[in-house]
């Protein structure tokens, strides 16, 4: 039997906890939801994104592990924002203090509060516009710090509280600044896919 495509109206707002029986529904399905109650299903990434989300996500973790300030995440975890948006980042991280402020219920399910740190990657089909505005959210919410990485065109845009959006061409590395001390996240694996001639997509 051949798979029928369910659409999802914008008009439909979904409530938190409509949202969370969703998502213990739908595992194998990423979930967000806007602070409107707007659901939006996440496509899944090719194999060149899915390549790099990972390798980013090693290197956070090996940081994190030596470090031992905090605690890191992958993209199939969705936060709770103070504006009650359910946001997933490629990559997050959130200090030790604050995950030991919450509640072992509220570690079990989406952590109510926005993270110290996150990483967004784009992908081949994202455009920068939703993902530049995903970032401010973020911001608005209690982000210290954020890297959106575009792969495709080797630039980094840097978002930090009260300060203006930083923009990096083609950079080598990014460095965790005080808010993860000692974390320099090698950028070559990620932009090696996209060197000059390179036909591979994702």
């Amino acid at each position: 039997m051949n798979a029928i495509p369910v659409i999802i109206p914008q008009s439909l707002k979904v409530t938190q906890e409509q949202f969370i029986q969703l998502a213990a529904a739908n595992r194998e399905v990423r979930l967000e939801r806007t602070a409107t109650g707007e659901l939006i299903i996440m496509p899944p990434t090719g194999g060149n994104t899915g390549k790099r989300n990972i390798d980013i996500a090693f290197q956070l973790q090996a940081w994190n592990r030596q470090a031992k300030l905090g605690v890191t995440f992958d993209s199939s975890t969705a936060f709770q924002l103070p504006n009650g948006a359910d946001r997933s980042p490629d990559a997050a991280w959130v200090s030790q203090e604050r995950w030991d402020a919450l509640t072992p219920e509220q570690q079990e399910t989406f952590p109510p509060l926005c993270p110290d740190f996150v990483i967004e990657l784009r992908s081949k089909s994202d455009n920068m516009a939703p993902l530049r505005k995903k970032m401010q959210e973020y911001l608005e919410n209690g982000l210290r710090l954020g890297w959106l990485i575009d792969a495709k065109n080797k630039r980094v845009e840097i978002y930090r509280q009260n300060q203006e959006v930083e923009v990096l061409e083609s950079p080598v590395s990014l460095s965790g600044e005080e808010v993860l001390p000692g974390f320099v996240l090698d950028l070559q694996v990620v932009f090696e896919l996209h060197a000059p001639g390179s036909t591979n997509i994702g």
